[in-house]
């Protein structure tokens, strides 16, 4: 290479014997310190099973890169398993984990003088985490995840993770034996993989290779296939060639294919999370966007997948139908992605689909025969979320699309699934959970055992669920999460009570309770100030700057 590489900060000059004799304390040669320093980051560990194999994944990426010149340097990044984390205290760090892991990428690859990233990240806050590190860096960069679990099997059905969840509610109210339960909790994650629907980590992989950050195939090829090892050495490979050209990850993630991803987001019917991280990324991308763009783009991009959960479907049919470039095939039929734009493996959108095809159309549904001719993602406005709140609305059955019911108020998600596990939840009930959001949880907690509880007790179709939390990719029915303002930063959702009239318009955008303005002012006036009970650690200083979730949660 002739360009004058980032590293030399480290590896050239007089000056530099210091630091490289550290390098050569590891064992690095001279040979190698010739070479661009390339940084993996890995989120590998033995507590997340979308991240149990990466120690592989990162292997294969160090291959690639060996065979087309550089040097690869592995570096570590945290990640929470949110299935393990979920339900207790442990969710309250999931989201806020986010922030920790975009630092940490900045951190090391600043302080060492990388030349180039490999993001090797899986589940679902490390994808946008590493993203939004790598993109204050602005250093060519590739992101290859770990890919998806397979589907489990029981009573000869597929399932996943929400099928797990939602057998805790049946066998609560008695659908179920602990001999069935057994059965769901034995066969459902069959193995290492990111869960296997459509949830907020296969959603991320798939908005990355939507983005063009990330290879064709990375969102969709199983975690046990070779195919993703062979993706991953081909990864190692594609970042010398970034590097060699100079092209950085702002040169690929622009306002242009965020817009991709976005249409991506409403075809898939991604998980409501993605707004989050999209929101995140965009803001650290330079090109920030707004909830309104969101519903934009739901009203003219058609719903073409209903996977897990929203469907019977899963990752592995996805990819044997033709993965993401097979949508996004069927998505230029009409227009609506911008086939101009450069990937990570030196190609266009457009050379990329050129040989595509949608092989499973019950799979991937042709764009003149969708699901629906709105996305999956909606964002509904209304005098208890005045700044949105969002919806997977692919996932929610056509008879709740528009509903009206009491609400069934709870100040944290304990309450409500002590109260639903009771039987104390009835059809036409909308349950409200509040003090849950980024600042009043803090931390956002993702509200699956909720929503499961209802689905396993048979009350998804009647049931509706609004919180300032958020929920898992794989909550079905009626779950509305996001409201903001929250209930701790002063949001209606906070004065709502008892019984108030909720009504529900998915179709229109609209989320109103039958309260005026006037009352909901007598109501403030008598309200306690919200008081945290985190006064010590990180999370604190978490509560203190982060911003609202129409913001991405993104900290001030």
């Amino acid at each position: 290479m002739n360009k004058k590489l980032k590293s030399s900060a480290v590896t050239e000059g007089v000056e530099k014997a210091p630091m490289r004799s550290l390098f050569y304390a590891m064992g690095y040669t001279k040979e190698e310190l010739d070479r661009p320093l390339i940084g993996i980051v890995s989120a590998h560990s033995d507590i997340v099973p979308g991240h149990f194999h990466l120690d592989k994944i990162v292997d294969a990426v160090k291959a690639g890169v060996r065979m087309a010149g550089g040097t690869p340097i592995m570096v570590p990044a945290i990640g929470v398993c949110d299935g393990i984390a979920m339900g207790h205290v442990g969710m309250k760090y999931s989201l806020p984990s986010r922030e920790l892991i975009a630092d940490s990428v900045e951190t090391m690859a600043q302080a060492h003088a990388f030349d180039g990233l490999v993001l090797v990240p899986n589940c679902d806050k490390i994808v946008p985490g590493m993203l939004m590190g790598a993109l204050r860096l602005n250093l060519p960069t590739i992101v290859v995840s770990g890919g998806p679990m397979m589907s489990g099997l029981v009573d000869e059905e597929e399932t996943s993770l929400s099928k797990m969840f939602e057998a805790v509610g049946a066998r609560k109210a008695n659908l179920i034996d602990d001999e069935k339960l057994l059965e769901f909790e034995e066969n459902t994650c069959p193995g290492c993989g990111s869960c296997s629907g459509m949830y907020t980590a296969n959603s991320m992989n798939c908005l990355c290779e939507a983005l063009g950050i990330a290879l064709p195939g990375n969102g969709t090829i199983p975690a046990v296939h070779a195919r993703r090892l062979q993706l991953a050495k081909k990864a190692g490979m594609a970042i010398m060639d970034l590097v060699e050209k100079n092209i950085t990850i702002k040169d690929i993630v622009n306002e242009k294919s965020i817009k991709n991803a976005l249409t991506c987001d409403m075809a898939l019917g991604c998980s409501s999370n993605s707004v989050l991280h999209l929101l995140a990324i965009s803001n650290e991308a330079g090109h920030p966007l707004s909830l309104n763009t969101f519903n934009e783009f739901s009203e003219r991009v058609p719903n073409l997948c209903h996977l897990a959960p929203a469907g019977k479907t899963h990752m592995h049919d996805l990819d044997r139908a033709g993965g993401l470039q097979a949508v996004y095939h069927e998505l230029n039929k009409k227009g609506l992605i911008d086939t101009s734009l450069m990937t990570v493996n030196g190609k266009s959108v457009q050379e990329n689909i050129e040989h595509a095809f949608n092989k499973r159309p019950d799979t991937i549904r042709p764009i003149d025969l969708p699901y629906s001719e709105t996305g999956g993602i909606a964002i509904l406005f209304g005098n208890i979320a005045k700044n949105g709140c969002v919806v997977k609305r692919s996932a929610v059955d056509p008879s709740m699309m528009k509903h009206t019911g009491p609400a069934r108020v709870f100040d944290s998600e304990e309450e409500a699934i002590q109260t639903i596990y009771a039987g104390g939840i009835h059809d036409g009930d909308v349950v409200v959970i509040r003090y849950e959001g980024p600042k009043g949880g803090p931390g956002m907690r993702e509200m699956l055992n909720p929503t499961s509880a209802l689905a396993g007790m048979k009350l998804d179709k009647t049931v509706a669920l609004i919180t300032d939390g958020r929920f898992s990719g794989a909550s079905r029915g009626a779950s509305i999460g996001h409201v903001a303002p929250e209930a701790a930063a002063g949001g209606e959702i906070g004065l709502l009570e008892e019984g108030d009239m909720i009504t529900i318009d998915i179709p229109n955008y609209s989320i109103h309770a039958a309260v005026d303005e006037k009352t909901f002012e007598e109501r403030r006036k008598k309200q306690k100030p919200f008081e945290s009970k985190f006064k010590s650690g990180w999370l604190s200083r978490y509560q203190r700057m982060v911003q609202g979730a129409d913001k991405g949660a993104i900290l001030k």
